[in-house]
């Protein structure tokens, strides 16, 4: 029996096993370092999706011509699955009442939203809560999506893009106690949303750049590194929550201006010129 990945001839040599589970249980282990998933196989010529595999592990080798294993990396799986969502918000809204449920019913079968449910679990929650009819629009979920696609599709780009709004958040951040003692309650608590959701942004871009092995291992940020900023960074952010929370203007003042806004602008800073060198 030939084995193939992504219809490419393996340097495989089988041994004990007899059935393709014991193959693909060999492989395991390659996959995971690679950093690459299983996706589906082609036995024979006939496809297997993902969501099949456990009706073929039992499949006994013998009498196999061809095992062509799919594998994906996690990139290009959650660009899928985040396209998949894109389209079915874009169905859902403008779908009749009557057959939004049947759309419902459908992502929710879909190895996108397993996907998503498995390894984006944010976007799992959004979607659940939309087409229940309780969170986003479904075109502010699909904008939503945009975003996330553009993330894992062009990181220098959107790092790039974003460089004005940090700095704002940045700016906005440093006049967080003023707007608390001043009564701009409304302003402060969508400055600290700001905040929370740029961070969050950065650190998923730092992920995507991990991922595809763009030199985050070695990624310091001001002497420190990534690692090391980030618990930093994180134990902060708590310190400022509860103070916020407490209403301490004097401790926000202090954690906003001198901890936080120059940790965001010098995040920011290191991951624009990493994303930016990585970049082919």
């Amino acid at each position: 029996m030939e084995i193939l990945i992504n219809s490419s001839p393996a340097d495989i040599t089988l041994e004990n096993e007899k059935t393709i589970g014991d193959v693909l249980a060999g492989m395991e282990q390659w996959l995971a370092g690679s950093g690459n998933r299983l996706s589906g196989l082609l036995i024979d010529g006939k496809m297997i999706s993902a969501r099949e595999l456990d009706g073929v592990f039992g499949l006994e080798l013998k009498g196999l011509k061809t095992l062509d294993i799919r594998i994906s990396s996690w990139q290009e799986l959650a660009a899928e699955a985040l396209g998949v969502l894109r389209e079915t918000c874009n169905l859902y809204a403008s779908a009749s009442f009557e057959d939004r449920s049947g759309i419902y019913a459908y992502w929710e079968s879909s190895p996108a939203a397993a996907f998503l449910a498995d390894r984006i679990p944010d976007m799992a929650a959004f979607a659940a809560r939309t087409f229940q009819g309780e969170g986003l629009a479904p075109g502010a979920l699909g904008v939503l999506a945009e975003e996330r696609l553009r993330e894992l599709g062009d990181p220098a780009g959107e790092t790039a893009a974003i460089e004005g709004l940090v700095s704002e958040i940045a700016a906005r951040m440093e006049d967080l106690p003023l707007d608390i003692q001043t009564g701009k309650d409304a302003r402060a608590a969508e400055t600290m949303q700001l905040f929370s959701r740029i961070g969050e942004k950065l650190f998923r871009i730092l992920f995507i750049l991990r991922l595809s092995r763009q030199g985050a291992e070695d990624f310091t940020v001001n002497g420190l590194h990534v690692r090391e900023f980030m618990d930093d960074f994180n134990a902060a952010l708590k310190e400022l929550t509860a103070a916020y929370e407490n209403r301490d203007s004097v401790l926000i003042g202090d954690l906003a201006e001198y901890e936080m806004a120059p940790r965001l602008i010098q995040f920011y800073s290191a991951l624009k010129e990493r994303s930016a060198v990585s970049t082919p």
